[in-house]
Formats: C-alpha cells, sequence, structure tokens
C-alpha cells in the first residue's frame, strides 16, 4: 500500500543522505516531467546538500544506490487518468513481476533494497500527470501547469523545518 506524504517537504531532501531521482525522456514531450523537476530545484538552488539523478527508466542496481541513503524522492510522470496534478506518497516495498522487465516498478526497486542489502530507505514518489507523450521536445501546457502546481506544493513547504 502506497501511504500518502502531505506533510514531505522538499527541505527534507536537503541532506547529503537524500536522493532526488527525475525518471523520464525529454525527448517524449511529458515524459520529461521527472527530468524537469530535477532541472527546476537546480536552477532555484533548491536542496544543495542532496544528490540529484535523471535516467530515462528505473534499473534493477537503483536497489543498491538507494540503499546507501536515508531518503529518495523518485519524480515520474504518470499517465494515470484518476490523478488531476500530481500526487505525492511514501512507496512500500513490494515485489512484483515488474523486476523482469524495462519498466521495474519504484515498489520492486524498494523490495529489492531491503532483500538484498538488509535495508531500507523512507522512498516516495511524486507522479506528476502527463497528457501527451509524441517524440518532441518540451512538456505540453497541461504538464506543464501540473509540473507548477509540484513546485509550488513542495516549495511553499520548502523553508519549514525539515521533520
Amino acid at each position: 500500500m502506497n501511504a500518502p506524504a502531505e506533510h514531505l517537504r522538499l527541505a527534507d531532501f536537503d541532506q547529503p543522505s537524500a536522493l532526488i531521482y527525475g525518471i523520464g525522456n525529454v525527448g517524449r514531450q511529458d515524459d520529461g516531467l521527472g527530468w524537469a523537476f530535477i532541472d527546476w530545484i537546480e536552477q532555484q538552488g533548491l536542496c544543495p546538500q542532496a544528490e540529484r539523478m535523471r535516467h530515462y527508466q528505473l534499473q534493477l542496481e537503483d536497489a543498491e544506490l538507494i540503499s546507501h541513503k536515508q531518503r529518495v524522492l523518485f519524480v515520474d510522470a504518470s499517465i494515470e487518468t484518476a490523478l488531476d496534478s500530481f500526487e505525492l506518497r511514501r512507496v512500500e516495498p513490494r515485489l512484483d513481476h515488474s523486476f523482469t522487465s524495462h519498466a521495474i516498478s519504484i515498489a520492486s526497486i524498494a523490495a529489492t533494497c531491503r532483500s538484498c542489502f538488509g535495508r531500507l530507505p523512507e522512498v516516495y514518489v511524486l507522479a506528476i500527470r502527463g497528457h501527451e507523450w509524441e517524440l518532441q521536445l518540451g512538456l505540453s501546457a497541461r504538464a506543464q501547469r501540473n509540473l507548477q502546481a509540484a513546485q509550488q506544493h513542495l516549495h511553499a513547504a520548502h523553508s519549514t523545518e525539515p521533520v
């Protein structure tokens, strides 16, 4: 089960033991939302202590990567039509069959981390609703609005004390 994480603030990731990981492909329109979020963090000078990464997709090896962290935020585009603009939630580890494909889930990465390395950081996902997925650079106007809503939500909480 994925628990909501409304209490989470961007300031909670401003530490060397944190990772902010953008998933996506900027060459496929809204699939670039994860990278756009990382770009924004860097342009604004937010979370300078956190490690930041951009990758096209998750890999099984990412389980080892997160095993060295205390807190991880995955940022990815979502195709879920029930999602208005974005959702921020804690990820519970769960092995599924995605570990055998090119589309391994964040829950499987977390479960693999716990199984193989005997520890599990706090893992969160920021899912931002995308709308257009063609081979083209640039976010759609609707995805850009969703990204801005997610940015405002997390940035508004940035200046408060970390949990």
